[in-house]
Formats: structure tokens, C-alpha cells, sequence
């Protein structure tokens, strides 16, 4: 366990005492003596107000109880928010220090214990059911940094054609289990998209050399939205089309009824083509593609490969 998240839980668990003794953090938290007392000290500095009891038992004395922040939230409230938190399970990575079951469990220590029961009881009665996660994302933090302090990272990718190179990332984002990076390749010179989990090693950069402003990066977006996708494409649905097209389809695409019939309409770029395929797929038998024709024979020959496969 590091070390800040074993302060939160030595936070958590001294929330509701008047007092304790070094053996209760020694045994509880599996720490030595020494690092107890550097924890006590820690957790001193972060607002807890005790004093050393040279009594009978001895031990330390907590002066304030309230270690936590107060919130004040009605019922409905406090429900959403443990619902929001218990959704978010599913992501194993995140770009803060902090994970969703260690908030969960220092608001869950600021209720009342009243209010603790009636949570676990409500949320007993409710599951959220996510995709799996497709890999571990390293590096969230830090391209969350440099995203706000406007540096360049150093980015190793590891694929099947692995490189270097330097990268001033414009938005990271999260996308069916998987996390993104969008930014300008300032060793290349162009915009890009890349997979975090495909990100080998990363640095950030100390210079501010060639870097671009929010307003030069929002203009390369721009740009890239309007040129990169140059390839329109037209697709009729059924109603189960329109459902699945609903839970998942990508910003270069959007829903649109033509006389009452459902249709995907939108961009692709040629080397975007098979990630196409592979969607259109994903909707079965909802989905027909009018054009290009490019789209509907690769797409068909796609098919092909399944059922022969099956041969």
C-alpha cells in the first residue's frame, strides 16, 4: 500500500475514536513503530489535532473528531453520488492518484451510521455491469499534467511498428474501456491519435521550445475533424440498429432519419477502414450499407471470411 493511501486509511479508521495507542495503527495497518510515529506525525500535519495521554495506558488523545470534511447532501443525493462512484468501478485506471474505492470509503466514513445502512442496503438491490477492461494504462497522471502545464512529452509506442517521438497531447479521453491521447507530433508535424495502453515509456519534457498555444492545437483539431475524414459513407438501419448505434458509435458518425428511415451517416479516412468493417459488424444483420462501394466490399468480403471460416 503507498503511503498516502495508508494515511487515508489511517484517517478513516481513527475517524470515530476519542483515542487510540501506537499498537492499534502498528497491528491494524501492519506497519513497525517507526513508521507509525512518522504516520502520526503525517496525520498531524494533514489537520489531525491529538496529544500524548503520559497516563496509566498512555497512548494519544484526539482533540477534534470531526478529522473529515462535513458534507451535507440530502438522501437522493448521497445515493447518486455512490451510484456514480460504484459505476465508475470499472475503470482501473484513472489520470488521479486517488481511486474511486478510496473516495468511496472516506465519504462512506463522514455518514452517519444510520445513513451507512440504508446506502448498503439500496445498493445491494442495484448492479452496474460493464465491459472488461482491455489493459492497464500507465502514464494517466502525467499526460493529465502536461495537458495542464502545457508541456511536450517524450512518448516510446510500443505496436508492431514501434518509435519515439515528441507529442503535446490536446485532450485525453476515454473510449470503450480504452484511454486516448489526441494531440499534435511535433516530430512529425501532424495531428494524431494514440492508445495509452500502447505507450511504452513516457517523459516530460522541459522546454517550451516549438510548442504549440490551446488556440494553435484547437485549430489543428479543427482541421484534421474537417480533412483527415474525406470519405462519406451513408448506412440504413432497422430499429435494433438504432439501439446499438446509440450505445456505441464514434464522434465522425451520427444518427439521422431520411422520409422516417434511421440512417448512419458520416467520414472515414482510407486508413480508418478497417476499424469500419470491424464496426459495422459489431450492428449484424441492423445494419445496410448504400455507400461507398468500397465500404460494402470489403465489408463483404469480411463476411465472406466468417462464414468460410465455419466451412
Amino acid at each position: 500500500m503507498k503511503k498516502s493511501e495508508r494515511l487515508n486509511q489511517e484517517l478513516i479508521f481513527l475517524s470515530g475514536k476519542s483515542s487510540f495507542q501506537l499498537k492499534d495503527l502498528i497491528e491494524e495497518f501492519n506497519i513497525s513503530k517507526r513508521t507509525a510515529i512518522r504516520d502520526i506525525k503525517e496525520l498531524e500535519n494533514m489537520g489531525l489535532t491529538i496529544y500524548v495521554d503520559q497516563g496509566r495506558y498512555g497512548g494519544y488523545k484526539i482533540i477534534n473528531q470531526n478529522l473529515l470534511t462535513p458534507i451535507h447532501f440530502n438522501n437522493d443525493e448521497i445515493l447518486a453520488i455512490f451510484f456514480a462512484l460504484k459505476s465508475l468501478n470499472s475503470l482501473s485506471s484513472t489520470p488521479f492518484n486517488k481511486t474511486y474505492k478510496q473516495i468511496r470509503e472516506k465519504l462512506y466514513a463522514t455518514l452517519p451510521k444510520y445513513a451507512q445502512d440504508n446506502l448498503t442496503k439500496t445498493l445491494s438491490f442495484i448492479e452496474y455491469y460493464t465491459p472488461d477492461i482491455m489493459n492497464n494504462f500507465n502514464y494517466l497522471s502525467d499526460i493529465l499534467y502536461s495537458i495542464m502545464y502545457e508541456q511536450m512529452i517524450e512518448i516510446s509506442y510500443s505496436t508492431s511498428k514501434s518509435r519515439s517521438f515528441h507529442f503535446q497531447v490536446y485532450e485525453l479521453f476515454y473510449r470503450n474501456g480504452i484511454w486516448f491521447i489526441e494531440g499534435f507530433d511535433l516530430s512529425n508535424e501532424k495531428w494524431g491519435i494514440f492508445r495509452c495502453d500502447y505507450i511504452a515509456a513516457l517523459v516530460i519534457k522541459d522546454t517550451q521550445k516549438n510548442l504549440l498555444s490551446r488556440t494553435q492545437l484547437e485549430n489543428y483539431k479543427k482541421q484534421y475533424d474537417e480533412s483527415y475524414r474525406n470519405i462519406p459513407f451513408k448506412c440504413q438501419l432497422n430499429e435494433d440498429g438504432v439501439e446499438s448505434f446509440k450505445k456505441n458509435h464514434y464522434p465522425s458518425m451520427h444518427l439521422e432519419y431520411i422520409d422516417h428511415i434511421p440512417f448512419i451517416i458520416g467520414f472515414y479516412n482510407e486508413d480508418e477502414l478497417e476499424y469500419m468493417i470491424r464496426y459495422l459488424i459489431s450492428l449484424g444483420q441492423n445494419v445496410k450499407i448504400i455507400y461507398p462501394a468500397q465500404l460494402k466490399t470489403n465489408y463483404l468480403n469480411a463476411l465472406k471470411s466468417i462464414i468460410s471460416s465455419y466451412e
